[in-house]
């Protein structure tokens, strides 16, 4: 994704949704019972501002939401850029990150 998601300070909204695919064969994975994860942190920083559980929307078709209300952290950090990374944690404990990082732009509330 090249384009930044654009966020403000102190929102509760909107739902990030994501449609996770095989980045070889363009299908979804399948995300039944999975536990996904969005890791979110400043750009150039090492340490996570919030990490974000996403809730499954359409696990067959890999759609997952990830609310900013359930980790209020995440947008509660200095204006500037920041990146988010999805991992995957499937019901038989295998894990998968998704190589693309999300990136963002926070800005200030008025």
């Amino acid at each position: 994704m090249a384009e930044k998601i654009k966020l403000v300070q102190g929102d509760t909204k909107p739902a990030l949704v994501c449609n996770i695919t095989d980045e070889i064969t363009g299908a979804p994975i399948a995300l039944t019972g999975a536990t996904v994860l969005l890791k979110f942190r400043a750009v150039g920083s090492d340490t996570l501002t919030a990490t974000v559980t996403g809730s499954v929307t359409d696990g067959v078709n890999g759609q997952v939401a990830f609310y900013p209300a359930s980790a209020p952290a995440m947008l509660l950090g200095d204006a500037g850029d920041y990146e988010g990374e999805i991992q995957i944690t499937f019901v038989d404990g295998t894990i998968q990150t998704v190589y693309d990082l999300l990136k963002f732009k926070l800005r200030e509330d008025f």
